[in-house]
């Protein structure tokens, strides 16, 4: 019953990648991630503009920003679906990771422009000239925040349903969007009541989450291009999955390693060595069969049979 339920969810896996689905899903959350940026961009210029608020401004600019990062996902989401070819016949995932790197060093030097500016006018002292932001500025920071919360919830739903580290990236992205005007929220508050600074201190909080946002994106895609192996667990999962065949006398060998979005396994068993070549093929082929099987995201598989020392 079990295996039945892996099988069809392996099956509907397959048929996302097969009929494209994958790019088309990828696609659509991304055109519907522009559009709202946009109009959410303008918005929040706008009322920071009307408004005199930095930190809205600073927002604003964030939110500019995630234009450019889509763009950028939609690029890489699009070349890693890439069919393997002669060049490259392991595939094209890891370009995602590339589209992810991008993207983190977008997020990097927009949170530094933020930073730079909003420590400058801390730095100047010269609070007395600091305008006060007007209302307008405080309900244009409520609106981003739950839409940004909502953007972040949609995209991470459909990243996961995909398995795209990009799409995830750009998820974050708004959750970080969500932060920073959070973060712009207390900023106008605290201006209005009384403490015109606090609108740049604001700006300096965005600045701190954009960068933590931008350095979790970078280190998550790095470690997808080392080669990194998969976690203990799916390890050890893979282990009890090959221990149990009868005919499996020893697991002399499990190495894994994550390429993109998806994982590479290489595989010894000891088998008793009085076993034909056709019997040691077949429980090889079992073995690799039954890991495609309960793993998913396991693209390729080698399995070597040695002579079991009894």
């Amino acid at each position: 019953m079990e295996e039945n339920k892996v099988w069809k969810e392996r099956k509907e896996i397959e048929s996302i990648e097969s009929d494209d689905s994958f790019q088309k899903v990828a696609t659509r959350v991304s055109v519907v991630t522009i559009i709202v940026n946009i109009i959410l961009a303008l918005f929040k210029l706008v009322a920071g503009v009307i408004a005199h608020s930095s930190a809205m401004i600073s927002d604003a600019i964030h939110s500019a920003s995630d234009v450019f990062s889509t763009v950028v996902v939609m690029i890489g989401i699009k070349l890693a679906a890439k069919e393997s070819d002669k060049e490259h016949p392991y595939g094209h995932e890891r370009l995602e990771c590339v589209a992810a790197i991008l993207l983190s060093m977008v997020l990097f030097i927009t949170g530094l422009a933020i930073g730079m500016e909003a420590l400058q006018n801390i730095l100047q002292g010269n609070y007395a000239n600091l305008e006060v932001p007007g209302v307008l500025a405080l309900v244009a920071a409520v609106i981003s925040i739950a839409i940004k919360e909502g953007m972040f919830w949609y995209t991470k739903f459909h990243a996961k349903r995909i398995d795209s580290s990009a799409l995830m990236a750009d998820a974050w992205h708004h959750r970080s969007d969500a932060f920073s005007s959070i973060g712009a929220l207390i900023g106008i508050g605290g201006a209005r009541l009384g403490f015109p600074i606090m609108d740049s201190i604001a700006s300096l909080v965005i600045f701190f989450f954009i960068v933590k946002a931008a350095y979790d994106i970078f280190r998550d895609a790095v470690d997808k291009m080392v080669d990194h192996s998969c976690d203990e667990a799916t390890e050890k999962q893979m282990r009890d999955c090959i221990i149990v065949d009868e005919d499996v006398i020893s697991l002399d060998l499990l190495q894994t390693r994550v390429f993109g979005n998806k994982i590479y396994v290489d595989i010894e068993i000891g088998v008793e060595g009085s076993r034909t070549l056709q019997d040691a093929h077949g429980i090889a082929e079992r073995i690799h069969d039954k890991i495609e099987l309960d793993f998913p995201k396991v693209k390729h598989i080698m399995v070597h049979v040695n002579p079991a020392e009894i």
